[in-house]
């Protein structure tokens, strides 16, 4: 076994690497971006070595640097992890060039299966089924057409080179082959360095459905399958082992399939076969076809370490050091259900837009597996990937693993920034979905279903008044006027929506919350509060924003009342206290002409400094409160001319 590694990574992955490596005595080095300078990947490490700017093409990319990072630290061999210089063959034999292992395949094994077309040549050759269609070198158009009609529409263009959805166009009918085949070529090229395609039978309702390989470099394995179903713009999102609806009969002929395939190559490592199964009349041994290999570990295989009991990474380590391969494909046994679902940050009501941000809170459910490379108060950056976290879950049944599943969503929080993680809820709650009738088409269908937004509930803005008014820190009562009824005005802004509420406490156990939506009873009940008898949302507040978690969670901005002019009666010709303070600073001084949104005097309340503002232009005529003053709520501390006689 090696006695150092460096793996050549960031984020989850890199960290779920340290996690099992750590665990078996061997020493990991990191490698971060400037952007990368603190995170939890490199607080992980053993060691950790700076390799350049926060662009892959400036750090994560560049091979050589990593090279020579991992000689001067004294590691033995490099983890590639997946993404960035996993699947480069000419990175490999740099890495062993230089004395180093690479743990993953061989140089020749991922350029066997690099280019689409060329890999299922080879797998036809290997007996593995592979979709009708057009793999040829000759890309002229006419004879890409002339094969479209051969194969039969709906037709796929594919990119030969890459994969993620680019340079892929969906063709029903012979009218529309020439423009998609130039867009398709436009996209491959500016992806992929590549314009070659191939033309492929498209499965009208496809399911998504892979094997995990596993290989020493002679002979392989395999770990069973997963479904990768759900996807939205060709990426999965939620993925589950083993596949709804198989049968031993089915698994058999697909395992046996990868495992020819894996073979055929020499391939050693841990690795993924992809197939397109026509999912419209049940799973069929004559209804699956190859599609491409994932010469790599795959972001979803805890799914599979979660149905086998396999540690994959540490079979990784294990076999590039050079030993057997654990076990036999007799040994290996399926126990169970497993789901995987990618938390993004993504607005997924705006076709899943990518978000950056700092995560101000971010707590994962217990008894669900959270792999994740951030943490509360790191950034999601624009220079990756924005995948927070993967959370697997497992349980005896399907059915009992998708509750599972949709607990693990509900209790995981996340704040400040835009996540999809009601998406995924919404998801995993899909009629459908849980009935296993899946296919790639799923969210595409239900799309408009999936991203709406549930109603705003008195009960919830009224706990976000609730919050908003009282000080958790110093009790329930702090911020309110003493000697008066414990009431108080709130103002919260949510989806660009206003909402004016007032708080009226009852002591320390009681209040009362009159919002647009309705007037909710709250009733403290020890440390929680019960809004018109339902418990109380877990929730957060930061700052000056309130966190609602749970399945369709809610944030509020908390409107400062004091940063515009509070006006008595609705007279504009006062400035008056909206609730008890401190005179921090009075900046005004009769006399003195103003303009409208002029800072008057600074009021501190509630453990924080506002500002009042002229409520418009003119000249004040009066200062009724100095600096250091204790005033009440409604106290009158500025006053203007009048309107009439203001000289503008």
């Amino acid at each position: 076994m090696f006695d150092a590694i460096l793996i050549a990574n960031r984020g989850e992955i890199a960290c779920r690497i340290m996690q099992t490596a750590q665990a078996m005595g061997v020493r990991c080095v990191a490698v971060y971006s400037d952007a990368d300078a603190v995170a939890r990947h490199v607080q992980m490490a053993d060691d950790a070595v700076y390799i350049g700017g926060s662009s892959p093409a400036n750090s994560y990319l560049r091979g050589d640097v990593i090279i020579k990072a991992a000689l001067g630290s004294g590691a033995q061999a490099i983890h590639p992890g997946y993404g960035f210089l996993s699947e480069n063959p000419d990175f490999v034999e740099a890495v062993e060039a230089a004395g180093l292992t690479f743990i993953g395949p061989s140089s020749a094994a991922i350029r066997a299966m690099g280019l689409k077309d060329a890999a299922k040549v080879l797998m036809e050759k290997a007996g593995v089924p592979v979709v009708p269609g057009y793999h040829g070198k000759d890309q002229n158009d006419d004879l890409l057409a002339h094969e479209a009609v051969k194969i039969g529409y709906p037709v796929l263009i594919k990119a030969v080179a890459g994969g993620g959805g680019k340079g892929m166009r969906l063709v029903e009918q012979p009218s529309e082959f020439a423009d998609a085949l130039q867009s398709a070529r436009s996209e491959a090229k500016a992806a992929f360095g590549n314009s070659d395609v191939l033309v492929e039978k498209f499965v009208t309702k496809p399911r998504h459905i892979e094997v995990q390989v596993f290989g020493d470099g002679t002979s392989a394995v395999h770990l069973f399958e997963r479904d990768c179903s759900l996807q939205r713009r060709h990426q999965k999102v939620i993925e589950e082992a083993p596949a709804p609806g198989m049968t031993d009969a089915v698994r058999a002929a697909m395992g046996a399939a990868s495992v020819r395939a894996a073979e055929a190559i020499g391939y050693a490592g841990a690795g993924t076969i992809e197939f397109i199964v026509d999912g419209s009349d049940g799973l069929r041994e004559d209804g699956f076809w190859f599609m491409e290999m994932n010469t790599r570990l795959q972001v979803e295989h805890p799914v599979t370490e979660a149905v086998t009991g396999v540690d994959l990474v540490e079979w990784q380590l294990r076999v590039a050091s050079g030993e057997a391969l654990p076990k036999t494909q007799e040994e290996l046994t399926l126990t169970g259900h497993a789901f995987e679902a990618r938390l993004y940050a993504e607005d997924a009501a705006q076709d899943f837009l990518p978000a950056t941000g700092r995560l101000a809170h971010l707590a994962f459910a217990s008894g669900a597996r959270a792999d994740t490379g951030v943490r509360s108060g790191d950034e999601i950056s624009p220079f990756y990937d924005p995948m927070i976290a993967k959370l697997t879950v497992h349980g005896p049944t399907r059915e009992v693993a998708l509750a599972r599943l949709r607990k693990a969503l509900g209790d995981t929080q996340v704040a400040g920034t835009v996540t999809n993680l009601g998406f995924l809820h919404a998801l995993a709650s899909h009629r459908g979905f849980a009935s296993g009738d899946v296919d790639t088409g799923l969210i595409a269908r239900d799309y408009d279903a999936l991203v709406a937004k549930a109603e705003l509930s008195a009960q919830a803005l009224a706990q976000g008044a609730m919050m908003a008014a009282i000080n958790e820190r110093h009790g329930p009562e702090t911020g309110f006027t003493l000697w008066q009824p414990l009431a108080r005005m709130i103002a919260l802004q949510s989806g660009g929506e206003r909402y004016d509420c007032a708080v009226h406490l009852s002591g320390a156990h009681a209040a009362r919350i009159e919002t647009p939506l309705g007037t909710v009873h709250a009733m403290r009940r020890g440390a929680a509060w019960l809004y018109g008898g339902a418990p109380q949302i877990p929730a957060k507040r930061i700052g000056s924003k309130v966190y609602l978690f749970g399945p369709q969670g809610v944030s509020f901005d908390i409107v400062d009342p004091l940063e515009r002019s509070s006006v008595a009666g609705g007279d504009t010709d006062v400035i008056v206290a909206p609730m008890p303070g401190l005179v921090k600073a009075m900046l005004a001084q009769s006399g003195q002409k103003v303009a409208q949104g002029d800072r008057l005097a600074v009021l501190e309340a509630m453990k924080m400094e506002h500002s009042l503002l002229a409520q418009r232009a003119g000249v004040v005529a009066e200062v009724l409160a100095s600096t250091g003053a204790q005033v009440e709520a409604g106290a009158a501390l500025i006053r203007l001319e009048p309107e009439t006689e203001t000289d503008t």
